[in-house]
């Protein structure tokens, strides 16, 4: 048997893209780095200068471990972050997940789709 061809990953519309970088954008700031190239230079940073411009841009849109490893990296461990940066985390993460870059909101759809109905017969007790 043949193995499955991939298909090649849909296009993120530029709306979207500028929405996630504008997230990460929002991250970074709030752990305290004015400058991309201020993170760039940071050991540890796990994307480079260049990279991380094209995604705040919305030039580029990364995968979603990239996407939740720069997310990390902002508001875990940085040493000036504090709980700004922790929120805008999880507001990113939030954004991110919710948004069609990353197919959550279809997969959920499907989950609903292939749940079976409830069995005929019993009805719920009353309390």
């Amino acid at each position: 048997m043949a193995p499955a061809s991939r298909t090649k990953a849909e296009q993120v519309d530029p709306e979207t893209a500028r929405a996630l970088g504008g997230a990460l954008r929002g991250v970074r700031r709030a752990a305290g780095y004015r400058a991309v190239q201020d993170v760039a230079r940071t050991p540890g940073c796990p994307a480079a200068q260049q990279t991380i411009y094209a995604y705040e841009r919305g030039g580029l849109v990364p995968s979603l471990r990239q996407f939740l490893e720069l997310v990390e990296f902002y508001a875990l461990r940085t040493e000036d972050a504090d709980d700004a940066a922790r929120y805008q985390g999880i507001a990113a993460v939030h954004a991110a997940l919710a948004s069609p870059a990353y197919g959550l909101p279809d997969a959920l759809r499907l989950i609903r789709r292939l749940q079976p109905p409830p069995p005929p017969g019993r009805r719920p007790r009353r309390n």
